[in-house]
């Protein structure tokens, strides 16, 4: 048996009007979606626990079957992992953002949470320059992916409370600072940080090409170094992980899954969507699972682009699920999942903690279509299944209990 779990992140989405009412996923053309729809499991997954903010990083613990409740620690430490980074017992770890802020009214409002997605090269220059520059004040910095980096202070607070940047675009950042202990410190980051980059030769290169500058770190969601066992440990599965983002490449090392490299991926609409679906395809003729998650729509829902979101859900249909699902056919059996993580509304520009649709589908050579549906949330929600187990739910994908672990 092969297992297969493809993410859209963000897909899920509330009806537009310009839509005629509908939803992303309802408008857009998604027939591979829509099969698997008809032909399993299908019905609404709860990934976002209670009390939880519905961010990536809690969305996709759950869906790999880590309960948040347990496993939880916060977002950095899981990015720490993909670049590299180890933590030790007493360091924090905080996203970096590298953002645009600007003046407006009199106010200092979030203009772009990626700097016009900045590209890693160009990030890495000022990320350098950072460290040089704030090494004196206790912390360090550590390039990641185009906009999305890391900062380290050892012996730092993990108990702050911060405001991700892409929650409050085009917002006054004065009512979303930090709070709690160390928040002093982290605000002095933050403007020391405009002055390394004020003048920054990356920057003066990008405003006369008539590109957002990146004119501040944000820092956020902070924790310390999770403890989790793999899936290995869980399930006795050799594993891989595909991915543009450092967050679902350390949730992947942490999970002891194998981190696959795909040229071209972006994270962004521009990704190379049919090599991520190949890549896990040649991964599956040595291992039994492997995991695709794709960033675009997430990213046009951040940016309010509904015609980047529903190509991106269209692309994710076509060139992964359809793909993947082709190739599929040449294992004898196969268990496929498919789902996103949470919902982007274009409307909010920012997560929510709705349950997203799900659909659960075992091929091979007693496989069945069972009807037609589409993969939607309002067809999810009208289906009467909400899942709202997250470790259970992964025992019925793996097809038995966690801890045993004689899979073949």
């Amino acid at each position: 048996m092969k297992y297969v779990i493809l993410i859209g992140d963000g897909m899920a989405d509330y009806p537009i009007d310009s839509l005629g009412g509908k939803t992303p996923l309802e408008f857009a053309p998604t027939p591979n979606l829509d099969s698997l729809a008809g032909s399993g499991t299908f019905g609404l997954f709860a990934t976002v626990p209670p009390g939880y903010p519905p961010g990536s990083d809690v969305a996709n613990l759950s869906i790999l079957g880590y309960d948040p409740a347990k496993y939880y620690s916060g977002r950095s430490p899981l990015e720490a992992a993909s670049i590299g980074v180890k933590l030790s017992p007493t360091d924090v770890a905080f996203r970096c953002n590298l953002v645009t802020l600007a003046d407006k009214g009199g106010s200092v409002i979030m203009d772009d949470y990626s700097s016009g997605h900045i590209s890693t090269e160009e990030a890495d220059c000022i990320i350098k320059s950072l460290d040089k520059g704030l090494r004196g004040e206790g912390v360090r910095f550590y390039t990641g992916t185009s906009y999305r980096h890391l900062m380290v202070w050892e012996n730092g607070p993990d108990k702050l409370k911060t405001t991700p940047p892409h929650d409050i675009s085009d917002k006054d950042i004065a009512g979303h600072l930090p709070k709690g202990n160390g928040a002093d410190k982290i605000a002095r980051l933050m403007a020391l940080s405009q002055d390394v980059m004020k003048d920054h030769p990356v920057n003066r290169k990008r405003v006369e090409a008539g590109w957002k500058p990146a004119t501040s770190i944000w820092l956020w969601g902070q924790g310390k170094a999770p403890a989790m066992p793999t899936m290995k440990e869980r399930f006795g599965i050799d594993g891989a992980i595909i991915s543009a983002v450092d967050l679902m490449k350390g949730i992947g090392i942490y999970a002891g899954l194998e981190v696959l490299k795909v040229p071209g991926v972006t994270g962004y609409i521009d990704t190379n969507y049919r090599g991520k679906a190949e890549h896990a395809l040649a991964a599956l003729e040595t291992k039994a699972f492997v995991c695709v998650h794709v960033e675009a729509p997430d990213e046009a829902g951040h940016n309010g682009n509904l015609k980047d979101k529903l190509k991106a859900i269209e692309d994710f249909d076509r060139e992964v699920v359809g793909r993947v699902l082709k190739g599929l056919t040449r294992f004898a059996e196969y268990r496929v999942l498919a789902l996103t993580d949470h919902p982007t509304p274009i409307a909010l520009k920012t997560h929510t903690s709705d349950p997203v649709p799900f659909a659960l589908y075992t091929g091979g050579v007693n496989a069945q279509q069972c009807g037609s549906a589409f993969f939607s949330e309002r067809e999810a929600g009208e289906s009467g299944l909400l899942v709202d187990d997250c470790k259970a739910f992964m025992e019925e994908f793996f097809g038995r209990p966690e801890g045993v672990c004689d899979i073949r």
